[in-house]
């Protein structure tokens, strides 16, 4: 079966709207409550979602286990092809699903969503491609014996994700999972769980039905329920980290392997030989100021060399102020929304600790948006602070949101330790034209994803997750495909 793109992002909300995806169809949730899904552009209602609970994790993962076993006797290649065409289905969709993740996100369509929705199916034939690397090893152990490991798939995966990016966060765990044989259960954002639902919705129509299965609910009453059940052999998260230790100590108790990719207040550092231009386009593309700032690698931490401060920080307001803030699904936006009004709470709380910090000085960026369709919008203008000290609450806890902290600097090993005094260690970035400063800062800066010159988004291929308390585990590779998706059983043969 062949489905047609739907552009109407409003029509394919009402559509999507009250359902799960459980053994390849849609079903109501069993309890038959729903929750609204709005579009944070007006706050205006524009679906519901199926409110999921226990009884929805035990059909789901029910149909997931009964698909594995006949997934895993496939040849991995044979899963491979099946997981590309995936990918080469969700391309037709890319326009679809950027528009509906943009209505249910306000991510800004051109800047933001479209793109997202063209790494989905990227990703996915990535990983389909990967097919033929699960490979096993022959162990010279004993003359006499004939010695050789196989890669297993786990089982039942819960692939459990947030909204700032859940379509690109789906692919790199489920695409992952299904090309090493297991079966999986996604649980959505309840923020954003319309998108990943068609996306469901469309590889069903590839592959067997009880592979791919999606919940959409909330923590305590559907993500607890799958990471607790039994039949539930790994799980991989994306989320905050208080969210992750729930996550970690439940998995522990049934000693099951986890991946976390938790939060992050990465540093980037601009040293006084940095190419101007460059380090300031690296600075509004490592901010993530078109997804307002809503990204666990944003570079919310600016250091800047003295003797570039004042030039560098006009250089970079000027550019934001620039940007367009406005209706998601309008081409000409730049900037759009915050995703609830929880977190537009949380953005206006950090904003007003900036006022009140001793010695910044706030700098706000673009203008609101002069429709006044979009007056009860979730929008909040970028703020840049200066005057920080790296000390600042502002400077290490993690906002997620266009909140940013400028931090002067003049002694290199100085910057190096501040930039590693936080308790998170995702993503940092050197910049400079002297190699021995940018290769001595990429061993030294402790984050698990650093870059020099450059503030690239995660990539199918490069190894993407962080240290410390911003989580465990590698995705986007096919190491962490192999690492964390399978199991490696080892064979002996006696051979006398």
């Amino acid at each position: 079966m062949t489905l047609t793109p739907e552009l109407d992002p409003f029509k394919l909300a009402k559509a999507l709207s009250g359902k799960h995806l459980i053994g390849g169809a849609f079903m109501p949730a069993a309890l038959g409550k729903t929750f609204a899904v709005d579009n944070p552009a007006t706050c205006e209602e524009i679906a519901t979602a199926a409110f999921g609970t226990r009884e929805d994790v035990d059909a789901a993962v029910a149909s997931a286990k009964a698909a594995q076993k006949e997934w895993a006797r496939q040849s991995a290649r044979a899963r491979g092809k099946l997981v590309a065409e995936c990918g080469r289905v969700l391309a037709n969709h890319v326009e679809e699903l950027g528009r509906l993740v943009a209505l249910e996100t306000g991510k800004a369509l051109r800047t933001e969503s479209r793109v997202e929705a063209g790494v989905l199916a990227d990703m996915f034939v990535f990983f389909g491609g990967l097919g033929s690397e699960l490979k096993g090893e022959t162990i010279p152990f004993n003359p006499d014996m004939l010695t050789v490991t196989v890669r297993e798939p786990v089982g039942v995966v819960a692939c459990i994700i947030p909204w700032n990016v859940p379509l690109l966060l789906m692919a790199m765990k489920a695409a992952a999972a299904l090309v090493a044989g297991n079966s999986v259960v996604v649980k959505s954002a309840e923020e954003a769980p319309l998108t990943v639902l068609r996306v469901a919705e469309i590889m069903n129509t590839v592959l067997p039905p009880g592979l791919f299965n999606m919940l959409s609910g909330f923590g305590p009453e559907c993500g607890a329920p799958l990471v607790e059940h039994p039949d539930v052999k790994k799980v991989s998260f994306t989320g905050s980290v208080e969210t992750g230790r729930i996550v970690y100590k439940a998995a522990a108790e049934k000693l099951i392997p986890v991946t976390l990719e938790l939060g992050g207040k990465s540093p980037m550092i601009v040293c006084a030989d940095a190419d101007m231009d460059q380090a300031v386009a690296g600075a509004l593309a490592g901010m993530r100021f078109t997804r307002q700032g809503q990204s666990c690698t944003a570079s919310s931490r600016l250091f800047v060399h003295e003797s570039i401060h004042d030039e560098f920080v006009a250089k970079v307001k000027a550019k934001v102020d620039a940007m367009v803030m406005g209706d998601p699904l309008d081409e000409k936006t730049d900037i759009g929304t915050i995703v609830s009004d929880g977190q537009l709470d949380r953005v206006r709380s950090y904003i007003k600790l900036g006022e009140e910090t001793k010695g910044a000085t706030k700098h706000v960026c673009s203008a609101m948006p002069a429709d006044p369709k979009l007056k009860k919008g979730r929008f909040v203008q970028p703020v840049i602070f200066t005057g920080m000290k790296n000390s600042d609450r502002l400077c290490q806890e993690e906002i997620f949101g266009p909140v940013c902290a400028v931090i002067k600097w003049s002694d290199y090993e100085e910057v190096i330790a501040q930039a590693n005094d936080s308790e998170y260690g995702l993503a940092a970035s050197i910049w400079t034209r002297d190699i021995k400063v940018a290769m001595d800062a990429t061993r030294r800066l402790e984050a698990g994803f650093v870059q020099v010159n450059q503030n690239l988004v995660v990539q199918p291929t490069l190894s993407y997750g962080g240290v410390k308390t911003s989580g465990i585990g590698k995705e986007a590779s096919l190491e962490s495909m192999l690492e964390h998706f399978t199991h490696k059983k080892t064979i002996i043969f006696n051979m006398k």
